[in-house]
């Protein structure tokens, strides 16, 4: 079976062919605005197999070529350093790299999520991007009011919150700032109950599989639908992770260690790789259940005694996704693993 690498670009994708005795069949470049042409090209090399690397804007590549490829590879490129690290760097060089990595299996993969993943990811990051922006224009009020000393802890809760800014003295200006931003407010506003309807209607076409995983994590207390968005579509399919330090080194939350000449290092902290929504999501929710479960507060004090608070509700977050992970690898209730 031949085996194809392609260097993929926004605006061409170099491929490199290799068949079963290692040797170069074809190269070509094309552009990717000719699907047609992409498809027609690689075609006459079936039956193959197909790379890529995981990097932005791969996704139309995957949906073209599925339909006719044996199997369709991500690569991992933080793993595949040869091509990042090599003095000659070329689009023909690393599609070639990954050709030959492919028909000698040495591909360390990455995970390729489904259609209905990706759509979900959207709509999270999504409401997540929203959110982030209505934080924002409510930060540049309170900043203009601050210069009035009017600022107030309940400013976007109050009743009469239009009036209560109508009779403070700001200069026209400054009016006129604060009337386009409340513009802003309503507009995401409206956008994030749009939003929250289609997420809502996107949960029940879920998968039986997706539908169980959800119930199981409404379970843990400070938990909701929110979070629960977060953690379907940001880890897929669970069964994918090995174990739990798996898990946690796909969020992010794993702990860096060093090790040289038979020492270790001292604790480097957490190494933020992954989805940085997923961890935020998970500490957001470690700080909820502190709040909650007396069970939950003493560990996070046990721990707040040696390291600070901030490190502390990390490794609540880490502990919490461990047990989560347990949870959706039996579909077993927060409640009896409790008990």
């Amino acid at each position: 079976m031949n085996s194809i690498g392609v260097d993929l670009h926004k605006q061409i994708i170099t491929v490199c062919v290799i068949s079963d005795e290692f040797q170069v069949v074809a190269r070509k470049t094309l552009h990717c605005n000719s699907p047609d042409t992409i498809v027609g090209f690689l075609e006459q090399f079936r039956p193959f197999n197909v790379v890529i690397e995981a990097t932005a804007s791969y996704h139309w590549f995957v949906e073209l070529v599925d339909p006719i490829a044996e199997k369709v590879v991500l690569a991992n490129p933080n793993k595949l350093r040869i091509i990042a690290e090599s003095t000659r760097k070329t689009d023909r060089l690393d599609a070639e790299i990954l050709a030959e990595f492919l028909a000698r299996d040495m591909i360390p993969q990455a995970y390729l999520a489904t259609a209905r993943q990706r759509q979900h990811r959207a709509l999270v990051r999504h409401r997540q991007y929203i959110q982030g922006e209505t934080t924002s224009v409510k930060n540049k009020i309170r900043r203009i009011l601050s210069d009035y000393n009017a600022d107030r802890r309940n400013l976007f809760t109050l009743a009469n919150q239009r009036e209560y800014i109508a009779q403070i003295g700001l200069n026209d200006s400054d009016r006129f700032v604060i009337g386009q931003l409340l513009a802003d407010l309503n507009h995401f506003s409206d956008q994030l109950v749009a939003l929250t309807k289609k997420l809502k209607e996107f949960a029940k076409k879920a998968p039986h599989r997706e539908k169980e995983a959800r119930e199981v994590l409404k379970t843990v207390p400070g938990v909701g639908a929110v979070t629960i968005d977060v953690l379907v579509s940001e880890l897929g399919d669970i069964t994918r992770f090995r174990n739990a330090k798996a898990v946690c080194a796909y969020a992010g939350l794993a702990p860096v260690v060093r090790q040289s000449g038979g020492k270790k290092s001292k604790d480097l902290g957490i190494s933020k790789q992954g989805s940085g929504l997923l961890r935020w999501s998970l500490v957001e929710a470690a700080w909820r259940i502190i709040r909650t479960s007396q069970k939950w507060e003493r560990v996070f004090e046990r721990i707040a005694k040696r390291a600070k608070r901030k490190r502390a509700i990390v490794a609540i977050a880490r502990k919490l996704l461990c047990v989560m992970y347990a949870m959706l690898r039996t579909m077993t209730p927060y409640r009896v693993l409790t008990t």
